[in-house]
């Protein structure tokens, strides 16, 4: 599968020749011997993740696959021993288990608590079983088919229709499980289940699985072929975020590749115009200056393309994508490289000074399988070696893995959070926190709105935190342009996520005279039917070091609300405001940052911090800073984020740490335009304008400000006034 013969020939021809295959195969055979010398053991099944026999057995498939890759390459026979024994241990245990003893999933497994992780070890054994098929005695291998693979199989498949006759992450692992063991044992039946899904699967349409995902939606196709053309956009983008697609891409490259190898006439790398290979660029782009993955909707921070997954994902994709020398400056980084035919062609390409560097710039990825779903825009800023980034999610639902989180956003200097997305409230595989699964809080905190720097009205989230209500909506671009390199902007529009209000967000990374990097300038423009209190949090790192306004700090904490996560937040601090501005500055990790903010008089602000009504601490102490505004049928809010200055703690020097910003300036706002005046401490003024109703690249338009008439081409104006 993985593996070919021509393959095999080919990397034993060139071991001691390619530096990054040899270390990756030397890192292979010290940590599988490693293992031979500990023994066998496959324990009776008890635990959740992190828990030892959870560990054991996904140790266990991990090292049965690198053991079966180094006999097909060494040629040593105490590789397949191990995995051959192993599997026969397995054979002997697996007929006696009943469901696993842990019964918080959906879809419960026998060698783990969840299908998933059963269909994770299937994957891995599959490959080891076809690395040493040949060296197990037809016997053996008739033991093994009946009392372990074609059992394992039936069982996750039609013995768990729910997990298995979806569209999800955890269907694609349950899928591509059935159809590898299918292809070694070359059962067409269990191939075409796996390509197609179940016939027959008895289940009830709106079916929910353990967070609330829907499992079956009317005439839901189903099968690996369902699941690579649905969940991904024409993009590239995986509609659960990037953790998730990270995860699944190892499923979907893998099953890809040894169908390529054994089905070629199924042309996959074709499929809906070769969207596994844009899934790969995809998810290269959706990370920041470190290659960490932006936690949309959850996910896990720090999570990278180091893991186990991309290493895969990327080598498959150079050889079956047209070899991009770009893609071998990520593997070069990456240091280590898959054990097959894709990651010896890798090597050789860096053995070979092919590479190039991959160069992560602006993008636009729509959501939704025909594009027609929203989106994540990402905007970048590169000046002086120094990175900053927007990430904007208008986004859909993203499955049950979505977050209530229209319109919001992160920003990035760099690998450092200026303003973060909360992420996912769990520790993953740490056995202490809840054996290691989704907290509760990722229901009450992280999946609701007020977790993430977007509106949220009368305390609520969005669509009242109703996942089959917001699985209907996406909200929608109104403008993406990054055609000129000083002044991109990303604009959206959400009308569902409160019925009657129409909320619409421009967001633009801009580099301007007198400021020392780019600044970010958001404006949100909210319309109702009904009057109502609107919330802006902005969620931050690091120390408050001023601001232009009397707040009171709270004497005693008090939850910050009752429900839709207000009430995981502390009050630290409040305050009136009846400045034009509101202007705070705070320094994390050697940069200042300023927000300055067009305020009313009697609009609130308050500091917050994560924390409240979490005794078991599941949940991080982050600050945050909401804007507040009462009784509005229409409401704006504007405001401008500079990143500005240095402080080192072994000169103790501070270098521009204050604000270049004199004022912000609502100059102009009806039904068809907004404009925003900027001022800075030497005079100079930049004058925004854009146009609202009308996104016509060739529209000419003619507006009077200030007894100044302004004439233009396009949805946006950007002058400096001095």
């Amino acid at each position: 599968m993985v593996l070919t013969k021509e393959g095999v020939r080919e990397i034993r021809s060139q071991l001691g020749k390619l530096p990054l295959f040899d270390a990756s195969v030397a890192d292979a055979k010290k940590e599988v011997d490693a293992e031979i010398t500990v023994g066998i053991e496959v324990p009776v099944p008890k635990d959740y993740s992190g828990g030892y026999t959870h560990e054991r057995h996904k140790k266990n498939f991990l090292i049965m696959q690198k053991a079966g890759v180094l006999y097909q390459i060494l040629g040593e026979e105490k590789y397949a021993v191990y995995v051959r024994d192993m599997l026969m241990a397995y054979a002997k245990l697996y007929p006696t288990l009943p469901l696993h003893p842990q019964t918080r999933s959906y879809a419960r497994g026998k060698l783990f608590w969840q299908a998933l992780n059963d269909s994770n070890w299937l994957v891995y054994v599959s490959q080891a079983y076809d690395c040493v098929y040949d060296f197990i005695t037809p016997s053996d291998r008739a033991i093994l088919e009946r009392d372990l693979f074609k059992p394992f199989a039936d069982f996750i498949s039609i013995g768990s229709p729910q997990f298995f006759n979806r569209v999800h992450n955890h269907s694609t692992w349950g899928n591509v499980a059935v159809g590898m063991i299918g292809l070694v044992m070359q059962d067409n039946e269990l191939v075409d289940r796996a390509l197609n899904g179940l016939e027959n699967d008895g289940l009830p349409e709106g079916m929910k699985d353990s967070d609330g995902g829907l499992i079956r939606k009317p005439g839901q196709k189903t099968g690996f072929l369902a699941n690579v053309d649905e969940p991904f956009s024409p993009d590239g983008y995986y509609t659960e975020g990037p953790y998730y697609q990270r995860y699944a891409m190892y499923p979907f490259m893998v099953f890809a590749e040894s169908l390529q190898n054994v089905r070629p006439d199924l042309k996959i790398f074709d499929h809906k115009n070769g969207i596994l290979i844009k899934a790969v660029y995809a998810l290269l782009n959706l990370t920041n200056s470190d290659g960490e993955f932006f936690p949309l909707n959850d996910g896990q921070k720090g999570m990278s393309y180091y893991s186990r997954e991309l290493v895969s994902a990327v080598d498959i994709a150079y050889l079956y994508g047209g070899k991009d020398p770009s893609l071998l400056s990520i593997a070069e980084k990456q240091g280590r490289v898959e054990l097959d035919n894709s990651g010896m062609a890798v090597a050789l390409g860096v053995k070979n000074n092919l590479q190039k560097p991959f160069e992560k710039k602006s993008i636009d990825l729509s959501d939704g399988p025909e594009g027609k779903d929203g989106g994540v825009a990402i905007i970048r800023n590169k000046t002086d070696g120094n990175e900053l980034t927007l990430v904007m999610k208008y986004a859909s639902q993203g499955l049950s893995h979505g977050h209530y989180d229209k319109l919001s956003f992160s920003y990035y200097q760099n690998n450092k959070e200026i303003l973060q997305d909360y992420g996912l409230a769990r520790f993953v595989n740490i056995e202490q926190k809840g054996g290691g699964n989704y907290l509760k809080e990722n229901t009450t905190w992280a999946k609701q709105t007020i977790a993430h720097n977007t509106i949220i009205q009368n305390e609520t989230s969005h669509f009242g935190a109703d996942f089959e209500t917001g699985n209907q909506f996406s909200s929608k671009k109104y403008l993406y342009d990054v055609t000129n390199p000083k002044v991109q902007i990303i604009s959206a529009t959400e009308n569902n996520a409160y019925p009657g209000t129409s909320i619409h967000r421009t967001m633009a990374l801009i580099q301007d005279e007198g400021f020392e990097k780019p600044y970010l300038l958001d404006i949100i423009q909210l319309n109702s039917k009904t009057a109502n209190q609107y919330d802006l949090p902005f969620y931050y790192f690091g120390q408050i070091m001023s601001a232009n306004f009397a707040y009171e700090k709270s004497k005693t904490l008090e939850p910050f609300g009752k429900s839709f996560g207000y009430q995981h937040l502390w009050k630290e601090g409040s305050a009136v405001l009846n400045t034009a501005n509101a202007k705070v500055s705070w320094m994390n990790e050697g940069s200042f940052y300023t927000l300055t903010s067009v305020t009313k008089p009697n609009d609130e602000l308050y500091f917050v911090r994560t924390g409240a009504n979490d005794p078991n601490f599941n949940l991080r102490r982050d600050p945050g800073i909401v804007f507040r505004k009462k009784n509005a049928q229409k409401a704006t809010f504007v405001s401008v984020l500079e990143t500005h200055g240095s402080y080192s703690t072994v000169s103790e020097f501070a270098k521009n740490a204050y604000s270049t910003i004199e004022s912000v300036e609502l100059v102009y706002e009806d039904a068809n335009y907004i404009s925003v005046a900027i001022k800075t401490k030497p005079g100079v003024t930049s004058l925004f304008i854009l146009a609202t109703k009308n996104n016509k690249a060739t529209q000419k338009h003619r507006l009077e400000i200030n007894k100044k008439t302004y004439n233009w081409v396009g949805p946006y104006y950007k002058t400096t006034i001095k």
